[in-house]
């Protein structure tokens, strides 16, 4: 690689917290018009190095360059006039101002000094959605969108600056096959013209897609790098964890199996029509569909999250649909939702806190909470879900995403469900931390607990699944046994038309 080539680069880059190293003399360099893949597990140091060339955080030791020279980002306004964007895995929207709004906050375009030229925004606003060829519109409250359009937002709030440098740490964890394929034809345009990207996913098939060049992170160091094209995705994974991954055996439920979940005739104004499936005690059932399929909707009406119009929900026979959620978690139903952030953690709590949030009552003595109990219970599932911590006491936010994961999914097990919700369970985690959920499944399901899950990845269906339900426009449309789904069947159900359940099982 020549001088003249290397548009960023980061020398040596060390980052030291209390008690850990996140990133130790780390060297990494990004050319002109390359798109450069960083990847690496949950806790590897990637969303930290990405921070640090963002400007969001300062390096312990080490600097930056730029064009061959030293570059200081003491704050993200400084990592923007130099021309570098990024795009969060965390979405960092503010829901209760619009599209537009959110797209130039901090940035707005001005008459003069002092008005915001909003026809000029909305303009520009609209080009950016036609762009990614999305239709949403620009007036929208944020927080109102759908997480997938949510995240099709914070990258047009990407594309709206003139950038040299894009970030992109997971910008594909809610995008639908389509949103992708559309994304990548940008990005390929944004390459084009010179631009340089360092993209992070865990879709170790979407990096082999779309990658150039690729450094592998692990425990802060940097302990492979290679031109993508002489790799292959064996190689990626045994420098990420130092091993082979090997997927869980999936295993065949018995057709005679008693169901303990059965839902009859479940509907959700405008989202669900009319769903009828079961699920056995040991059995994994997985519900596979696009975005805007009704999956989400689904689990969050079995939770009672959102109501329902019509249907019935039986737990081993009993009625569940008239009961609040408090009831559904006392009867054995538990959700971990699609996006931990709003939804399954609160950012100001402890990880201990944060598990036993919905258990709260069990860990209390004459109504008072037990500091004790609390902390038998948490430590006891830190250890047996290796969730990797300090302890309960270790602020949440500290965590990555793969261990915040295995929080949501312990303070569920905690309320001792029987039956296990988990809506996108592997969403936004690494290789080694979705096999780590996958065999807490299994596990979970050995020992007679029905687990229902939703995904909107092919990989994450076939490998965990015994038995699968594909959704399409808020319709069962597809159910199939372990032994007859394939990825063309499964892709073929996700986009027919709803017309009634063909079941295979």
């Amino acid at each position: 690689m020549s001088v003249q080539d290397t548009l960023l680069r980061a020398a040596a880059i060390t980052k030291r917290y209390p008690g850990t190293t996140a990133l130790d003399a780390v060297d990494f360099t990004l050319r002109r018009g390359s798109v450069h893949v960083l990847i690496g597990e949950n806790g590897a140091g990637k969303s930290t190095l990405v921070r640090i060339l963002a400007g969001v955080e300062l390096p312990t030791s080490g600097h930056l360059e730029m064009d061959g020279h030293e570059l200081r980002l003491a704050s993200t306004r400084d990592a923007d006039s130099h021309g570098i964007g990024i795009i969060y895995q965390e979405l960092s929207l503010f829901p209760n101002l619009t599209v537009v709004e959110n797209i130039f906050l901090g940035r707005e375009l001005t008459r003069g000094r002092l008005l915001v030229d909003r026809s000029a925004q909305e303009r520009l606003a609209r080009e950016l959605l036609q762009r990614l060829e999305q239709d949403i519109d620009i007036h929208a409250a944020v927080g109102t969108l759908p997480l997938g359009r949510q995240q099709i937002v914070e990258i047009c709030r990407a594309l709206a600056r003139d950038v040299r440098v894009l970030l992109m740490d997971e910008p594909t964890s809610a995008l639908s096959p389509g949103e992708i394929h559309v994304l990548f034809r940008v990005i390929r345009e944004l390459k084009a013209a010179g631009v340089g990207i360092v993209y992070i996913s865990h879709k170790l098939e979407e990096l082999m897609e779309i990658g150039d060049e690729v450094t592998v992170l692990r425990d802060g160091r940097r302990v492979a790098a290679a031109e993508l094209a002489a790799v292959d995705v064996n190689w990626i994974i045994e420098n990420m964890t130092g091993r082979r991954w090997e997927p869980p055996p999936q295993q065949e439920v018995s057709g005679g199996a008693p169901a303990l979940l059965r839902v009859a005739g479940l509907s959700v104004p405008g989202r669900v029509h009319d769903a009828s499936f079961h699920v056995a005690a040991g059995e994994v059932v997985g519900i596979y569909g696009l975005m805007g399929a009704g999956r989400t909707e689904l689990l969050e009406a079995l939770a009672g999250v959102r109501p329902a119009s019509a249907g019935e929900i039986r737990l081993d026979g009993q009625r569940l649909d008239r009961q609040p959620v408090w009831e559904r978690i006392a009867r054995g139903v538990a959700l971990s939702p699609e996006d931990r952030q709003s939804a399954g953690l609160v950012p100001t709590f402890s990880l201990g806190e944060n598990m036993t949030l919905a258990s709260l009552a069990r860990h209390s003595r004459r109504g008072c909470l037990s500091a004790a109990a609390e902390r038998g219970s948490t430590l006891d599932l830190i250890s047996k879900l290796h969730i990797k911590s300090t302890g309960p006491r270790q602020p949440i936010t500290a965590l990555s995403g793969g261990n915040q994961q295995k929080a949501v999914i312990a303070k569920c097990l905690l309320t001792s469900p029987r039956v296990l919700l988990m809506d996108e369970p592997s969403r936004g985690v690494d290789v080694g931390a979705r096999s780590e959920i996958f065999e807490i499944a299994r596990r979970l399901a050995a020992g007679g607990m029905a687990i229902l899950f939703s995904s909107s990845d092919l990989h994450e269906v076939l490998t965990l699944a015994d038995r699968v339900l594909v959704m399409a426009g808020g319709r069962i449309t597809a159910s199939f046994a372990r032994r007859q789904f394939t990825e063309q069947a499964l892709v073929a159900a996700a986009s027919a038309k709803p017309g009634g359940l063909h079941d295979r099982t």
